[in-house]
């Protein structure tokens, strides 16, 4: 063994040279002397640099060495800045490797390199190291992905855009264009965004200053973008001359020289990164385009100076930021580490591509019709290249095919687009290419007077206008060439890969900020009430027949538009809100997985904190990834279609953790199934820390619901699935029979609250309509209710008063005019004692079912619940607030927001509840006699069940006095009440009091 320890400089050196192999434009330096500025001595057994990276230094031992040894050399490199002769940015990150010990025997070094498993970790400034406990283990290519993603300078980064967002709003704060709003709307116009900004709630003052605002930062982000590309692209095309000599300080004119430049730039190309810039300087004052200009060139210099390449994202980063109108595009940008792992996750799907061949690769057909600020077109981009250049290929020599062939990205926003088309651009901004398929689609009312709806016209058919193309001069408004008429074709069964992140909002406007637009979905860009409505209609046309649906939204028409185009074989990559796993309106979304996907995976977030619970930026609400296999027609039809769930404890924080967490979840089989009993899921590591687990469930194509998202402890999902099945099985116990329905079996739940204080239709002056009734017969009245009230109703929550499970009315309805008769037909319809909790919120409500001692209407949070048999209302109540009731009803819900449990009133009707006719009359008189015990008593809010004496003594009550059950089986649902309260989506980061 001491020989192998001598000869550690021999795998060291194979090593290099395999790292050299499979990273293209690396530069590898076994033991070498002379490299590290302030010890000339020292040695690093291996030095990985490159242009406008950090350099990353590898300490290796043999495994027999102690690891703390290895670790504790490598650590040398980051415990201070270490700078590297030669190159701009320090050392960020080090990696100490362990060969296996075998490998000092090996005949051929090379070969048995290539072969074996390394064991290596990363380490950072700061004591930080990755993973923070035990080993990664992994082939020399596994190795290169480390190095190639801790080599990013992130320090740079993060001060070059600060720097960029400072420069911007200096630069642009010469334009006040005060009065001036005339010049506002004509860059909104250029950018297709005039009347984009929606703030009715401000005063007129303030709403415009917002507006321009707005407009002054996206100008300074969009010219500031073209100027760092332009330096960029400067040293390789000899006629295109630097940025501080066409626009630094000593030019008299910069807008003018700008423009003459950027023309001459043009006939290359790089039309995507130039021409919305020299439209907008080109109507901007000259002396205020030159001030800004210049202030833009300086901070461009320092970027490159920095030595930070433009394929990091710079520009989407701090682009984001400047997404306006969020409130009804819900243009979440997808975070880069997310991004990243939805990437790795999809294209790892893509097993029938030889990534060695660029001919291959510049076959294939990929896309995001939500492209926004192209976070995920870009990390797919980095995949197919890291591929490539895996197999010993030259990134680089993809670009062409990648720009010309391989990506199509669409939006509505040109500016998106224009971002987008730009950081695929600057992938490999020395290469030309002669077009790109980055499109802006037409939004809204049309010259011609028609309507559309972006890229969601591809539902109709294959072939659709844009407003322009960013990448053929031929169809650019001012081109030098004749114009054509601009045109995309994506043809049906198509595409190999689709993946986005669109949209969230829906047409309905119940919700309180939507509340006083007419359709949210389609209510950017100034559109009118009249617009609205065609859009709308237009909307539901081309989603006929679809897996889109109203309630659920735009995003589930832009999967209906990646179904279709997608080919046989074919990989569908998603985020999507958290409703998508629960919500009776996305049905259509998961029968059509279930029935014409395969190899299904819903990767979501139980972060046990509750924070960052979503894979998106500038959102609380929490979302999923979606990754999946279109069929083939090999594959024959199946009742179920085998899903793979995937809880993550954390959402990867750098592109390590992406990396690592899409390596090992590819790697890892799940083999624990949802139906095999309460035993609990595969988990999955990363080093010794443990980053989630996956469970497998065969979704029914019939009623399929997702209810194995955020969860943290699966053993809870397995006996809430098992009580579906008619079957108390519970942790260390054997499973005994327990008669479960669906509510719809036992009861009727109410009526929607629009149904019971609906207003009239909004009357618009396009559409006058006065004549036409309210939805509901009833005004609800905000005054203390008496027992003389004709219509009381339990409306909304109020958890200090309905600790208990009897609750009293709230308010007060009175019939309007014209409408008692409805009112009267309500009331006998739905007013009972019973109410169910649709918005659970588990950190301050105790109860899931209120009583009330007369019968009420039931509101907006408290629905009604009526059986056929009075009697039956006993025995809801105690059911539903005890621990198997808590369990059901979250089991069932909605868990988008942190700490809440959200049932719709739909799917309310097959909430696993308690079959009421399966119990003896005996069991139904004791009941009330239970009832009637615990009326008075209070409960504690639901995420503190496991402490809460007397939610004790209900289970005690409903399975040992009632249900008959022993001793073992109280104990075992208590200590089920412990799991259940842990779960992130229940406490929702809640403190516990002491």
């Amino acid at each position: 063994m001491e020989q192998s320890h001598q000869d550690e400089s021999i795998p060291n050196g194979k090593l290099a040279d395999l790292i050299k192999k499979v990273m293209h434009g690396r530069r590898t330096q076994p033991e070498t002397t002379g490299t590290i500025e302030d010890n000339a001595g020292k040695k690093p057994d291996i030095l990985i640099t490159a242009k406008g990276r950090s350099p990353v230094v590898i300490e290796a031992k043999y495994m027999h060495v102690p690891e703390i040894e290895v670790e504790k050399q490598a650590d040398w490199y980051v415990c201070e800045e270490r700078n590297v002769r030669g190159q701009t940015h320090p050392i960020e990150a080090a990696i100490a490797v362990r060969y296996p010990s075998e490998l000092a025997q090996a005949d051929d070094m090379e070969e048995a390199l290539e072969v074996c498993q390394l064991s290596y970790c990363a380490l950072y400034p700061n004591n930080d190291r990755f993973p923070t406990t035990g080993w990664l283990k992994g082939s020399v290519s596994d190795l290169a992905d480390l190095i190639d993603l801790v080599a990013v300078p992130r320090s740079a980064f993060d001060k070059t855009a600060k720097d960029l967002s400072n420069s911007i709003d200096s630069a642009v704060s010469v334009l006040q264009f005060s009065s001036a709003y005339h010049l506002t709307d004509k860059i909104f116009d250029t950018l297709g965004l005039a009347g984009v900004i929606q703030t009715k709630d401000l005063p007129e003052k303030e709403r415009l200053e917002h507006k321009n605002t707005q407009t002054r930062r996206i100008i300074g982000a969009i010219i500031a973008n073209a100027l760092i590309f332009h330096e960029r692209i400067a040293g390789a095309h000899q006629h295109i001359l630097p940025i501080n000599q066409i626009c630094g300080h000593p030019v008299y004119s910069s807008k003018k020289a700008a423009l003459k430049a950027w023309e001459s730039i043009l006939d290359i190309n790089y039309w995507p990164v130039f021409d919305t810039a020299r439209e907008i300087i080109g109507l901007l004052p000259a002396h205020k385009a030159s001030s800004i200009l210049k202030t833009l060139t300086n901070a461009a210099e320092r970027i490159h100076e920095d030595g930070l390449l433009y394929e990091h994202d710079l520009t989407g980063h701090v682009f984001q930021n400047l997404i306006v109108d969020r409130k009804y595009l819900a243009a979440f940008y997808t975070l880069p580490t997310s991004a990243a792992l939805l990437a790795r996750l999809a294209v790892s799907k893509m097993k029938d591509i030889d990534w060695s061949d660029k001919e291959a690769i510049g076959k294939l057909k990929i896309a995001d019709f939500a492209c926004g600020t192209g976070a995920l077109l870009s990390a797919v981009y980095d995949q197919i290249a890291n591929r490539h250049e895996r197999t010993a290929g030259n990134p680089a020599k993809l670009h062409q095919a990648m720009m010309e062939q391989v990506l199509y990205g669409f939006d509505v926003l040109p500016y998106a687009a224009h971002l987008t088309a730009s950081i695929l651009s600057g992938k490999e901004p020395a290469i030309p290419y002669k077009k790109s398929r980055i499109y802006t689609m037409p939004y809204g009312r049309q010259k011609d007077g028609t309507v559309e709806i972006g890229s969601l016209e591809f539902l109709d058919k294959a072939e659709q206008e844009v407003l322009f193309h960013t990448g053929d001069p031929a169809k650019q408004v001012g081109s030098k060439v004749e114009a054509t008429i601009p045109e995309v074709e994506v043809q049906n069964n198509s595409l190999n890969l689709v993946i986005m992140n669109p949209p969230f909002t829906r047409p309905t406007n119940h919700e309180g900020e939507h509340a006083d637009i007419i359709n949210p979905a389609v209510a950017a860009f100034g559109a009118s009430g009249e617009d609205m409505d065609e859009m709308g209609e237009r909307l539901k046309t081309l989603g006929k027949g679809t897996c889109w649906h109203g309630n659920a939204g735009i995003a589930s028409a832009f999967v209906a538009i990646a179904n279709k185009k997608l080919k046989p074989g074919g990989i569908l990559a998603l985020v999507l809100p958290l409703t998508a796993a629960a919500g009776s309106s996305w049905q259509n979304l998961r029968t059509l997985l279930a029935k014409d996907y395969t190899e299904v995976e819903v990767v979501s977030l139980a972060t046990p904190k509750c924070y960052n619970v979503a894979f998106s930026a500038d959102t609380s609400m929490a979302d999923c990834l979606i990754i999946a296999r279109k069929k083939s027609a090999s594959i024959s039809s199946q009742d179920s279609c085998a899903t793979r769930f995937i809880s993550l404890l954390q959402r990867p924080d750098n592109f390590a953790a992406a990396g690592e967490t899409a390596k090992q979840l590819t790697a890892e089989k799940t083999k624990r199934g949802l139906e095999d009993g309460p035993f609990g899921g595969d988990e999955v590591f990363c080093g010794k820390e443990k980053m989630g687990e996956t469970i497998q469930a065969n979704i029914q194509r019939k009623n399929p619901k997702w209810n194995l998202v955020r969860i943290h402890d699966f053993e809870l999902v397995q006996t809430a699935y098992q009580l579906t099945q008619s079957k108390l099985w519970l942790p260390k116990c054997k499973a005994k029979p327990l008669a479960i329905t669906e509510l719809k079996n036992v009861g009727k739940r109410g009526l929607l609250s629009r149904d019971i204080n609906g207003p009239a239709p909004r009357i618009r002056p396009d559409k006058p309509n006065p004549t036409r009734l309210p939805r509901g017969p009833f005004d609800l009245i905000d005054s203390t209710p008496k027992p003389t009230d004709t219509y009381p109703t339990l409306w909304n929550h109020d958890a200090k008063k309905e600790t208990r499970l009897i609750c009293k009315p709230d308010k007060k309805l009175l019939a309007r005019p014209r409408m008692g008769k409805k009112a009267n037909e309500i009331w006998h319809r739905i007013a009972g004692r019973c109410h169910f909790n649709l918005n659970f919120t588990l950190g301050s409500q105790p109860l899931a079912v209120a009583f009330t001692e007369e019968p009420c209407i039931g509101g907006d949070a408290w629905p009604n619940v009526n059986f056929p048999k009075k009697s039956w209302d006993y025995a809801f109540a105690l059911w539903g607030n005890s621990t198997l009731g808590l369990l059901c009803h979250w089991w069932h819900a909605n868990r988008q927001q942190p700490g809440r449990s959200r049932v719709s009133l739909t799917s309310a009707e097959t909430l696993p509840v308690l079959d009421f006719r399966a119990l003896s009359q005996a069991q139904i008189k004791q009941a009330k006699a239970i009832f009637d015990k615990f009326k008075r008593r209070s409960f504690r809010p639901a995420y503190r069940a496991d402490v809460d004496d007397t939610r004790a003594e209900l289970d005690r009550a409903v399975l040992c006095d009632w249900l008959g059950f022993g001793e073992s089986i109280f104990k075992a649902v208590r200590q089920l009440a412990k799991k259940w309260c842990a779960e992130p989506s229940v406490h929702g980061g809640k403190q516990r009091p002491e």
